[in-house]
């Protein structure tokens, strides 16, 4: 067993430090928090996540690291080192609205596109209207999502403005900050459902959650960078079987 465990911590130390020889055009990033054993003390750390996709729609892991808190250090180092280890390319981020982590994007990544995901928006829209109303607004922000361009949906938001519809009266959420969610309008159409949102992290996420939930102890930094190392290898695509565009011309001015 302990052969095996030496051979596992081998293969995983060099699949989180290979060299990323192809250009991912698009990035995901998230965070989740785990309570992790280590030196016989247990305390909650952050799990921060990169995976991207390349120009033929294959998605991969391409970084897990642990930080004691999700900060605009932490995940500028962890940007740093992806780029280090030859990450480029990049056109288009994909994450959640953590001031921390925009502000590292923009300092690391100042050429690529920022996508807030829609799902985060949308639980934070909820907090701005009374609950009686919750369904009704949420049915009608997600409408703006399902949309085949960008054109169509400021032609909603113009609509609902002059007509005082719920989603203009959450907080600003209808106005310039719901901007920051249909960034993913600039790419070819069959990638919307899958970059406009988290989904693909947070899948992973879960299906790390079922691993936690199990174990009999909180488990260690090893464990949980094996749970999600052994993800990438599996064949995954964006949902399109189309390859993306040619470099250069995924996301549209």
């Amino acid at each position: 067993m302990s052969e095996a465990t030496a051979r596992l911590d081998e293969a995983l130390q060099a699949f989180f430090t290979r060299r990323l020889a192809e250009p991912y055009p698009y990035l995901i990033l998230d965070a989740r928090y785990e309570r992790i054993r280590e030196a016989g003390v247990i305390a909650g750390q952050a799990v921060v996540v990169a995976i991207g996709v390349d120009w033929e729609g294959r998605r991969q892991v391409l970084g897990v690291e642990l930080a004691n808190r999700e900060s605009r250090s932490s995940w500028r180092e962890f940007v740093t080192r992806l780029k280090r280890r030859g990450l480029a390319g990049v056109e288009f981020v994909v994450s959640d609205d953590h001031p921390g982590l925009r502000a590292a994007i923009r300092e690391m990544l100042p050429e690529a596109v920022w996508q807030r995901c829609y799902m985060h928006f949308l639980r934070n829209a909820l907090d701005y209207v009374p609950r009686k109303v919750d369904d009704d607004c949420l049915m009608e922000l997600r409408w703006f999502y399902d949309r085949c361009d960008l054109a169509e949906v400021e032609r909603d938001l113009a609509h609902g403005s002059a007509s005082g519809r719920p989603n203009t009266e959450t907080g600003g959420l209808g106005g310039n900050n719901i901007e920051e969610t249909l960034s993913f309008y600039r790419l070819p159409l069959p990638h919307h459902k899958h970059i406009s949102r988290l989904t693909l992290l947070e899948r992973l996420n879960q299906e790390i959650k079922r691993c936690t939930l199990v174990v009999a102890s909180s488990p260690t930094r090893r464990a949980v960078c094996g749970w999600f190392g052994r993800w990438p290898w599996r064949s995954t695509r964006t949902g399109s079987r189309r390859p993306l565009p040619q470099h250069g011309s995924s996301v549209r001015a």
